[in-house]
């Protein structure tokens, strides 16, 4: 697959995940941050699970576990408590950080040196979403704004230990996904009972919001995403994150009717613009030290095998 297509393809997950924030304070029943995120990830991971019918072998499990609450049983959770919380829009720009956070650890996890140009837009990208934040201060939860800080550091290491790690011969990116999402789930689950108690009655609305977080929100966005860091850097795929703010951006304002000061919308702008300029300067080929190119090697391999299948 070229490369431009598998950059497209790995864009459509941020621009789905931009839509969580919509969905979960328009659709989902409220304060229920915990139960949100167990519905969207055990589902869908036990779905991908039937499907594949591969389980993890050997040092797998362990990987899987560590992946899997990583990406999905520590992001999940504390990117629910941010969009209860926070205004989407505000929600999702504090995800700007991500590919500075993806950098830092691409370091010494992968051996990729940062060029100046991935530095300095990563830290434009930070100081947008400071202004963003600080200077809307009054307005904003600051529990919000700590649980989505967090829940985009704990998606950049799960980001940058995927590719590191790749897949094990033979399994495929839906399989390693599925492996992921009900990992997460199940480390959700005797948290969200101990915590949330009880679940919900759920009504139409809200069964159709859980169905469409956990299908094309979660099992489809999520194989697309993985599939992509396979095939990408992990650079290039951590500065695809903007695509997500601005999705949930677009969406607050044409949806939801929210607006922002003139301060924010500029800080807004100066992150985006950054993190999507890191994107261009991250279209080329990314160098990988002579381990990480036999693991992309091995990850593209398998990748295509899955397609002709």
């Amino acid at each position: 697959m070229k490369r431009p297509v598998t950059v497209l393809l790995t864009a459509l997950a941020p621009v789905s995940w931009g839509t969580t924030y919509a969905v979960t304070t328009e659709f989902l029943p409220p304060d229920r941050p915990l139960f949100t995120a167990l519905l969207r990830a055990l589902p869908a991971g036990l779905l991908l699970l039937a499907l594949t019918r591969v389980l993890p072998r050997g040092a797998w499990w362990a990987k899987a576990a560590a992946l899997g609450a990583l990406n999905i049983g520590a992001f999940f959770p504390l990117l629910f408590v941010s969009a209860y919380r926070l205004p989407g829009g505000m929600a999702a720009v504090v995800g700007s950080v991500g590919p500075l956070f993806v950098v830092s650890l691409s370091a010494p996890l992968l051996g990729q040196r940062p060029t100046a140009r991935t530095l300095a837009t990563g830290v434009v990208a930070a100081f947008g979403v400071s202004l963003v934040v600080l200077k809307g201060a009054g307005a904003l939860d600051a529990v919000g704004v700590l649980a989505a800080l967090a829940s985009t550091a704990s998606m950049a290491a799960g980001t940058v230990l995927t590719k590191r790690w790749g897949r094990p011969d033979g399994v495929g990116p839906l399989a390693l996904t599925g492996w992921q999402l009900t990992a997460g789930g199940l480390l959700i689950a005797p948290v969200a009972v101990l915590v949330e108690g009880a679940p919900p009655a759920l009504d139409g609305r809200a069964a159709g919001g859980y169905l469409y977080l956990a299908l094309a929100n979660t099992a489809v966005a999520y194989w697309l995403w993985f599939s992509g860091i396979g095939r990408l850097g992990a650079t290039q795929v951590g500065f695809l994150g903007p695509l997500s703010p601005l999705t949930a951006a677009v969406v607050g304002w044409a949806a939801l009717g929210q607006a922002l000061t003139p301060v924010q919308a500029a800080g807004m702008a100066l992150a985006l613009g950054a993190t999507l300029a890191g994107q261009l300067g991250a279209g080329g080929r990314p160098s990988f030290s002579s381990a990480e190119k036999t693991t992309r090697k091995d990850s593209m391999d398998l990748t295509d095998s899955a397609l002709r299948r």
